[in-house]
């Protein structure tokens, strides 16, 4: 399987299984619409037919060229894929989503959680479940040294003493268990001072930061109960804490709707305030919700895309330190074959956890009842759960299996794909669309920086 297309000026095809990329010019580009295999020795007479705007000579050394990357397995390469799914199985769990708050300073008008609540009441994660949580995960990490815990609401900041006391119980059980606690959190800013700025610079690897970009599109959505917006008071908390952050990993990850669909003008923003590590994600929920983006958007979004494609682009080629999460893409050696085959981990070696002990399959699932999958207050785990969520791959995906996407994305989103198209396994169109759009824009900087 190949995928063809053309951007930017750059005539491109990707070879689906070996993952080749290459750049074409208009002879091989056009003529590998009329390759069937096997190829014989020499070019088919209906190739100079119908490519007739070439020349003999240039048609019979594409023919040559093209048929030499076949038979080094370079393009229309073999699945070799296959016979890895039967290895899979079920893995153990890694990593967990600790949902610290269900609560939340602010009420942003998109929020996929209810306002932070999750439909469920305001609460807020004891001391003690806490505890509960990761021994849990300790106990059903096995071999793993390197175990991934996310703070995260509602708002985790309003839960901080518990989050402090949390980090130092796990650091405490990292040398009898032969375990390295890497530690994430998730804020919307509010609450952010120079005790908190302090810790989670220290000790959270990572940190995502909640901005929309521009401050009339942020404040739109992202406000207090009072309708106001919270742009100037939580943008120079950021820019503090990035600055003080001393080269480790952040993004600030924002959202756009269908009322700012010149979303890569709120990227630029995001960049021109000193933001090098930006991610931003469309608002996916129910279709008739009017800030949901639909398919009719896509025409819009794509063109978006390739905008912002063009902006990353020359802002590498300037040497600038600019990176947009859905173009971060490793063309040499990516993803191991498993990643590849089933990108999302949750409900299997991902979890995530509420504050009343509850474990789901991730954030996304929290609430949804015939997806609880146990408690760390009982101990008790679903299995059978665990091993259908194991089981989604690209390949019990019909979609998936003949989309030339399908190692990149690696299947989708679970949630999305549950909560909008009723099945792991049937995945969500509109997502789907608009990542193969970023996969595009991703693999043409690539070859444009490859010049």
């Amino acid at each position: 399987m190949i995928h063809k297309f053309t951007l930017n000026d750059y005539k491109i095809v990707l070879d689906v299984n070996s993952g080749a990329v290459f750049e074409l010019d208009d002879c091989a580009y056009k003529m590998l619409d009329f390759i069937d295999l096997p190829l014989p020795a020499e070019c088919p007479k209906d190739i100079y037919i119908k490519l007739k705007e070439f020349s003999n000579d240039e048609i019979s050394e594409t023919y040559s060229e093209i048929k030499e990357l076949v038979e080094q397995g370079l393009l229309f390469s073999k699945d070799d894929y296959l016979p890895f799914v039967e290895k899979l199985g079920t893995a153990p769990i890694k990593s967990m989503c600790l949902n610290i708050a269900h609560d939340c300073n602010l009420e942003c008008g998109y929020c996929f959680a209810s306002q932070g609540d999750f439909g469920h009441g305001r609460k807020l994660m004891t001391y003690e479940v806490g505890k509960k949580a990761l021994d849990f995960l300790i106990e059903n990490s096995a071999d793993r040294y390197n175990l991934e815990v996310d703070f995260f609401g509602g708002e985790p900041l309003m839960n901080f003493e518990v989050i402090k006391k949390l980090v130092s119980y796990a650091r405490s059980l990292e040398k009898k268990h032969n375990k390295n606690f890497r530690f994430t959190l998730t804020t919307n800013g509010v609450l952010l001072n120079d005790e908190k700025i302090d810790f989670i610079n220290k000790e959270m690897s990572n940190v995502v930061l909640s901005l929309d970009g521009r401050k009339e599109i942020n404040d739109r959505f992202r406000c207090f109960q009072t309708g106001k917006g919270c742009y100037d008071i939580v943008l120079p908390k950021f820019q503090k804490l990035v600055a003080e952050r001393g080269g480790k990993e952040y993004y600030v990850r924002g959202t756009y709707t269908r009322f700012n669909l010149d979303f890569s003008n709120d990227v630029e923003h995001l960049f021109a305030l000193g933001f090098d590590q930006v991610s931003i994600e469309p608002a996916v929920t129910e279709k008739e919700l009017p800030f949901s983006v639909r398919e009719e958007d896509l025409t819009r979004i794509f063109k978006e895309y390739e905008k912002l494609a063009l902006l990353m682009l020359e802002n590498k080629k300037q040497g600038k330190k600019l990176n947009f999460f859905h173009f971060m893409l490793d063309l040499e050696q990516g993803p191991c074959v498993y990643k590849r085959l089933r990108g999302c981990s949750c409900g299997n070696e991902y979890i995530a956890v509420t504050p009343e002990g509850d474990i789901y399959p991730c954030h996304q699932f929290v609430g949804i009842e015939e997806k609880k999958m146990g408690s760390v207050l009982s101990g008790e785990f679903d299995n059978k759960l665990k091993v259908d969520f194991a089981s989604a791959t690209v390949y019990s995906k019909e979609e998936c299996k003949k989309c030339w996407a399908k190692f990149y994305c690696s299947g989708g989103c679970d949630a999305n794909n549950y909560l909008y198209e009723g099945s792991i396994k049937l995945p969500h169109t509109i997502s789907c669309e608009i990542e193969k759009k970023r996969l595009e824009c991703a693999i043409m900087i690539k070859v444009a920086l490859a010049q």
